[in-house]
């Protein structure tokens, strides 16, 4: 069988993998939610969705909060267990997130501040869903929320048990709130003695001569002085939203809480590994669909620059870039955190557009072969919606808000004069005949780690940045290699880095929360 042959069947087959695959994580994401009745709804200025079990049996109503950064889509896995498991669920967007059409009031680091709205917000949720349940109520809350339930419970004599995620809460108490549950992956090592602690504060174990133990259930459900920390095993901060340990400790604390029994185990929603299979499948059909892309230049295109040549390329931006905008002012958008990245994105371009001009110069890099802009045009404008379709709509439905108003589309055109700049010096200098070896993923690592040397410079301002870095890891290892295969397909680098670049520039200016002028 000729090369070219063997490439087709190859092909073939990632084309019959990767669509079985998405088939069937779609059949079982949407077997789980079939039973139920989702409706949405508006709180006030709040969008929201509603969870209802089957049957016209109501129980509790359980009110679901995001952290920063997400949506009620991020928590979908709370929602679903728990209406299938009996319960009213209410997850919605704060202000500033998600499909919320306001911006988010005040400082995200004043008490009286921000977080007062995301109170009052959670505050008006909780009493409009213990309407549609049977009058109890239990508030859920992961990472930024945990303090907001906690902060809302104190204010909400109705709220009868809470469950924190990923908790980090000064208004934790003694006596407040009432039957705490704390939930945090095991890879959350600060946040597990944060735990601990918290659970500790309404104990007697200090009497005892020890400290508070994970797993250990202390004080009295029917007297609201329970208190119980859990640490789900292997996962991190977004993990342990899909981690099954997670799920069966909420539901069975809210029985618990509420005096209810069961005849079988809870139900627990699964669709942690099934987002992944669907991803990975969209992921792996990339590389079939990317024969399609017209070949855009006789031969390859790039810098062609050996590790020799390449290191210095990759060592001044990512050096030069957190050093020169820690003396440059960089909020200059109403986005929390993705105005400074806009900056470094194109910062870091420009600096790296600079050190391959020098190299040109030198004679280090290959000169440019000839360009049919005409074919660029068809297959970048292909990547980008293949992005989009197989990307942005499975993220949006499964996993958090990517498909948000128009008010967002201004902040994706400014990002993208931001991530334009960066994504096609980066694919110019780690591409063409004589590249170095793993040249692409080493250019990629200098990036995050310029991202790490920003934060280490200016922590108070950034530390958000902390929480989304492994994301963004995430992104560019997924589109590097969209990247690997536009390549190979069109012989310019120029059709992955507008992808990519439109791709990077969306995601900052939808996700990221808006701020109050």
């Amino acid at each position: 069988m000729t090369g070219g042959g063997t490439r087709t069947l190859v092909d073939g087959a990632l084309a019959l993998v990767a669509a079985l695959a998405i088939g069937f994580a779609l059949w079982r994401l949407e077997a789980a939610t079939r039973p139920l009745a989702v409706e949405r709804v508006a709180i006030g200025h709040i969008p929201a969705s509603v969870h209802r079990p089957p049957g016209e049996s109501l129980g509790p109503a359980v009110v679901i909060a995001h952290g920063f950064a997400g949506s009620r889509q991020l928590m979908q896995a709370f929602a679903v267990t728990l209406a299938r498991n009996g319960y009213v669920a209410v997850s919605f967007d704060f202000a500033g997130h998600g499909r919320n059409p306001r911006p988010l009031a005040g400082s995200i680091v004043e008490e009286d501040g921000a977080t007062r709205t995301l109170v009052a917000e959670t505050i008006a949720v909780a009493q409009a869903a213990r309407a549609l349940g049977d009058g109890r109520l239990a508030l859920v809350g992961h990472s930024m929320a945990s303090d907001i339930v906690v902060r809302a419970a104190a204010e909400l004599p109705a709220v009868e048990s809470v469950v924190a995620v990923s908790m980090f809460s000064p208004a934790v108490t003694a006596d407040a709130p009432a039957n705490l549950l704390v939930v945090v992956g095991g890879l959350e090592a600060g946040l597990r003695e944060e735990a601990l602690r918290a659970v500790g504060l309404a104990t007697d174990a200090a009497a005892r001569g020890s400290a508070a133990q994970e797993g250990v259930t202390y004080g009295d459900p029917a007297s609201g002085t329970a208190r119980r920390a859990v640490f789900a095993d292997g996962v991190e901060h977004v993990g342990v939203l899909y981690a099954r340990e997670t799920l069966a400790e909420t539901v069975a604390w809210l029985d618990a809480t509420f005096g209810i029994t069961r005849d079988a185990p809870p139900f627990v929603d699964r669709r942690g590994p099934l987002i992944l299979l669907l991803l990975a499948g969209a992921v792996l059909a990339a590389r079939p669909l990317s024969r399609l892309l017209p070949r855009v230049s006789p031969r390859p295109a790039g810098a062609g620059l050996p590790w020799r040549r390449l290191w210095i390329v990759l060592l001044v931006p990512a050096l030069a870039t957190p050093l020169l905008l820690r003396l440059l002012p960089t909020s200059f958008l109403p986005v929390l955190v993705a105005d400074y990245l806009a900056a470094h994105f194109l910062a870091y371009g420009l600096i790296t557009a600079a050190c391959l001009v020098l190299a040109r110069r030198r004679g280090w890099s290959v000169p440019p072969p000839p360009l049919d802009r005409g074919r660029l045009a068809i297959a970048a404008a292909g990547a980008v919606a293949f992005g989009f379709v197989a990307i942005v709509w499975p993220l949006d439905t499964y996993v958090t808000s990517f498909l948000p108003g128009a008010d967002r589309l201004p902040l994706a055109a400014i990002m993208l004069a931001g991530t334009l700049p960066f994504f096609l010096a980066d694919e110019w200098a780690t591409r063409g005949a004589g590249a170095a070896r793993l040249g692409y993923p080493a250019a990629k690592l200098a990036f995050v780690l310029s991202l790490a040397l920003a934060v280490a410079l200016d922590f108070e301002r950034l530390f958000f940045l902390v929480i989304i870095v492994p994301v963004i890891a995430a992104f560019l290892l997924v589109y590097g290699l969209f990247s690997r295969w536009a390549y190979r397909a069109t012989l310019h680098p120029a059709v992955a880095g507008v992808a990519n670049a439109v791709a990077f520039a969306w995601a900052l200016g939808v996700t990221f929360p808006l701020l109050a002028g």
